[in-house]
């Protein structure tokens, strides 16, 4: 099942036990994975949510592939991935959903560098589920401003 929303505050996307209602200008796109007979054995079947305050590409990967290379100076990205629930609070899941700060984002931070951009990974559970969160800034110019609206996003996704 893929679900989309583009819009204004009252637009929500809700599948697979996660549900956003949308800033302004944000669009979500939220899927699972088709598993595929004979596909490589790293390949998630688990939800993904994608978040931008950008045109999300139709052609993305599951951490933004296809996404971040269009994005601008004052685009931000965000990627909220599932995991195996038998990972929830094993070491890597352990934290409880994080706060994203300033100084969690760094160029090295990216799966792809690309010019200007910054990036941050963090692992959480919530609720028995073990979650992703990847975010990448358009420009360290611009940084504050993106980053109060990823946390203003994330604060609206919820995990049930």
């Amino acid at each position: 099942m893929n679900r989309t929303a583009v819009g204004g505050p009252r637009a929500t996307v809700a599948a697979h036990g996660l549900r956003v209602t949308l800033p302004e200008r944000w669009e979500a796109r939220l899927y699972r994975r088709a598993a595929v007979h004979g596909g490589p054995a790293d390949e998630s079947h688990q939800p993904v949510l994608h978040l931008g305050n950008f045109a999300l590409p139709p052609a993305r990967g599951d951490f933004g592939t296809g996404a971040v290379e269009v994005m601008g100076p004052r685009h931000a990205f965000v990627a909220l991935l599932e995991y195996d629930r038998d990972e929830a609070g094993t070491p890597l899941f352990a934290a409880a959903r994080p706060t994203l700060i300033p100084a969690d984002f760094a160029a090295n931070a990216l799966q792809r560098r690309l010019p200007g951009q910054l990036g941050c990974q963090r692992f959480f559970t919530e609720n028995g589920r073990a979650f992703c969160v990847y975010a990448v800034l358009g420009s360290r110019e611009h940084a504050a401003t993106l980053l109060g609206e990823v946390g203003d996003v994330l604060t609206r996704v919820e995990v049930s």
